[in-house]
């Protein structure tokens, strides 16, 4: 159960009204890494969890916040686009710098939404549940916020910086700030279930169905060998297991793949597949 306080999270007011970063808060929004994207991912996660209250706990206590952001980021972009010049845009435009600014406007904000913020991103996709990971493996999920964390708070730091506007970038402190303690909130809940497991996912799956011969090398598909280099191609292995092989060139396992002729009614040309030669 939610209940929705009238109060935000935190202040969402921008000094002046500025479509075109109304534009650029869309993908913070609506964008694939956007703030509705990590809340419906971690709640759905949460309301799948069939582990400890612990770990379905800090899913719906982020998703719940995420929720907040949401209604943020909607508030400030409204509050951008009001007193927008969207009438008589040709007149409005003698201006070069109102202008500039219409020129990157988008106009489904005038259109559809009705200087409303809008489940789209930047450039007028729609939020899609694709953007969604929930797959009920803890390990797998949490990294998979990691990397939602670290790709929004990427792209609020590139809005904050293109913004000259005091309350946009107040805001986005804020917002920047949250980011920072989830990717450590995530980072953390990593490692401490790699600890009770392994690293590598799912960890219940027997390794000997595996073929453990091929497990732990590196193959090297680039010219040259710079990529000898790195970490992943000598010593232990991430997850202490075996150590890592480095392979130059890659090998081949198989042999050439050979299909058989194609039936007649499907007019294939030539009628022949390679290696077949009847």
């Amino acid at each position: 159960m939610f209940f929705h306080m009238k109060e935000l999270q935190y202040e969402a007011k921008p000094s002046r009204p500025d479509p075109l970063m109304a534009r650029n808060m869309q993908e913070l929004l609506g964008g694939q890494f956007g703030e509705i994207s990590v809340a419906i991912q971690y709640l759905f996660q949460g309301w799948n969890s069939r582990s400890t209250d612990k770990y379905r706990d800090l899913l719906m206590d982020i998703g719940t916040e995420e929720l907040a952001h949401i209604e943020m980021l909607s508030t400030m972009i409204a509050r951008l686009l009001d007193g927008a010049p969207v009438g008589d845009l040709e007149k409005a435009a003698q201006d070069p710098v109102t202008a500039a600014i219409i020129g990157g406007m988008n106009p489904q904000h005038a259109i559809v939404s009705g200087l409303g913020a809008m489940p789209a991103d930047s450039v007028g996709n729609r939020w899609t549940a694709d953007y969604v990971a929930a797959s009920g493996n803890l390990l797998a999920d949490f990294r998979a916020n990691l990397n939602a964390e670290s790709q929004g708070r990427l792209q609020a730091v590139r809005v904050y910086e293109s913004s000259s506007d005091p309350g946009v970038k107040d805001m986005l402190s804020f917002l920047i700030a949250r980011d920072t303690m989830h990717q450590n909130m995530w980072k953390a809940a990593i490692a401490e279930i790699e600890a009770q497991e392994n690293i590598v996912v799912p960890a219940t799956f027997p390794r000997e169905l595996e073929k453990q011969q091929v497990a732990y090398d590196f193959y090297n598909l680039s010219a040259g060998e710079e990529s000898k280099q790195g970490r992943w191609a000598h010593g232990k292995s991430m997850d202490s297991m075996s150590q890592f092989r480095y392979v130059s060139p890659a090998p081949a396992f198989g042999p050439a793949p050979e299909l058989k002729p194609s039936p007649p009614y499907v007019h294939n040309t030539p009628p022949t597949t390679r290696g077949d030669n009847s």
